[in-house]
């Protein structure tokens, strides 16, 4: 088989299970070589696929719908889940049991700069729950590591983050978690994407991939979060081993990871309705339109 290029978005802890296929020699072994390219910028990693410098990448289904609601025309298709359901929290500084997100109203919240989707999903949440979002007080131009501090100094009464911030503050006493958003059930998140064309093209890879991460994925469920984060460790290096593990039997607890490649409809609609309450896009491009859940059909059955 060819060689393929695979473009990572950023580097983080919910993207465990790619970095386990990588890890375990997962696509060697099901026959294809995979270089991955490094992405420190998440909103690249779509460019770098149209562009040609990497075959395919994983990344967040909001990039397809961002796409398609810009030209209807686009080439990008998701394929191939690994997380359907949303890996952020909102954390407080001390605990706050029974807490709704109608009870953000008042209060200071800081909300994730980095990258867009946690905050257009929460923002659906919380209109579901009957407060409008535009009343909350937010910040919204700092960094997750600057909202984790600000939580601990009093200056937000609550910031929304991702692991290791979760655990770690917990470890440290410095936050508390007081609502999951996976709670709110299936979100599409992180899959692959490519091009129509691509997808035609290196079927034969992509469908090994697909394999290779199905392969993963039921290692992941049966394996002890100490043995994922002493597989996938050197992904995180400046990571304590324990506070891996601590992140990712979270994690699964929650269930954000899934078991099989499939992407169903019901979490790309979630996440497509989000977007449109948010204004983030215009119209539904609708999950036929950008999902191709044909391949990873054809490559189980291979």
């Amino acid at each position: 088989m060819r060689q393929i290029i695979l473009q990572e978005p950023f580097r983080a802890v919910f993207y465990a299970p790619y970095y386990a296929a990588l890890a375990r020699d997962a696509y060697a072994r099901a026959g294809v070589s995979v270089t991955v390219r490094a992405g420190t910028q998440p909103s690249l990693a779509k460019d770098a696929v149209l562009e040609g410098h990497a075959h395919l990448a994983w990344g967040g289904p909001m990039r397809i719908l961002l796409a398609h609601d810009a030209d209807p025309a686009s080439p990008l298709r998701n394929f191939g889940a690994a997380i359907l359901a949303d890996p952020f929290f909102l954390i407080g500084r001390t605990p706050r049991p029974g807490f709704k997100l109608s009870d953000l109203a008042g209060l200071k919240l800081g909300t994730v700069s980095e990258v867009p989707t946690p905050w257009w999903t929460l923002q659906d949440d919380i209109r579901r729950a009957g407060l409008d979002p535009a009343s909350i007080a937010r910040v919204t131009d700092q960094p997750m590591a600057a909202n984790a501090a600000a939580v601990l100094e009093g200056r937000l009464d609550a910031a929304q983050l991702f692991e290791p911030f979760a655990s770690q503050m917990e470890r440290d006493g410095t936050g508390h978690v007081w609502h999951a958003a996976a709670s709110r059930g299936p979100t599409s998140y992180t899959t692959y994407y490519s091009t129509a064309a691509n997808i035609a093209e290196y079927a034969p890879e992509f469908r090994a991939m697909i394999r290779a991460l199905a392969a993963t994925q039921r290692w992941f469920m049966a394996a002890t979060p100490e043995e994922i984060a002493a597989t996938i460790g050197a992904f995180f290096p400046g990571m304590e081993p324990g506070l891996l593990a601590a992140c990712i039997a979270r994690y699964r607890g929650l269930g954000i990871w899934t078991e099989d490649p499939h992407f169903p409809p019901e979490p790309w609609n979630r996440l497509e309705s989000a977007m449109l309450s948010a204004g983030a896009i215009r119209r539904a491009p609708g999950y036929a339109h950008c999902v191709d859940d044909a391949i990873v059909t054809a490559a189980l059955q291979d």
